[in-house]
């Protein structure tokens, strides 16, 4: 049973939603937002408040409407706070430079890598070894960061390479004589 789909979603002020048919389009400050609902989840849109439930009893309805409002909810703060991941280069020599339509990445290898920018994805570098990755869909950035991370990832037995600024690595031991 799902505790998710039964807590509501409230709209913060500035956010307006707007419903048609199944789908939610949410109207922020950060920006502007749009999801389908599936066809097994209904949803309710009153005194800003939207609400999900189930449109009927079969199996696995309810796990829907609590990812529907999951998706809601994403929606929402989106366009109203926006997301943030940050991501640190560790080794020598490794450093990224950000303009505004590509991010250039040295990590190592013999040439440069130029990372194209996609649309709704600012990227910063406060320092050459930070990395930050803002916009107000989640999932667009989460896949910009893994797709950056992807390129070195952090290896274990000296930490190198790209990693989640809150992310820790577990170190190896190195070979012994």
């Amino acid at each position: 049973m799902s505790r998710v789909a039964k807590k509501p979603v409230e709209m913060p002020s500035g956010v307006s939603l707007t419903v048609s048919g199944q789908t939610i389009t949410a109207k922020g400050p950060k920006g502007v937002l749009s999801m389908t609902v599936n066809d097994n989840v209904s949803f309710a849109h009153e005194d800003n408040v939207l609400t999900f439930s189930p449109a009927n009893d079969l199996a696995g309805n309810m796990a829907m409407a609590g990812t529907m409002r999951s998706l809601a909810n994403n929606l929402v703060l989106g366009v109203s706070q926006g997301f943030e991941k940050k991501l640190n280069l560790v080794g020598v020599g490794y450093r990224g430079q950000a303009t505004p339509k590509v991010l250039n990445l040295s990590l190592g290898f013999s040439h440069p890598i130029a990372y194209e920018i996609p649309e709704g994805i600012n990227i910063e570098t406060p320092s050459q070894t930070e990395i930050i990755i803002s916009g107000c869909d989640k999932q667009k950035v989460g896949q910009v960061s893994a797709e950056i991370r992807a390129y070195r990832p952090p290896e274990p037995y000296k930490g190198k390479g790209v990693k989640y600024a809150d992310e820790i690595v577990i170190r190896k031991e190195a070979k012994k004589k």
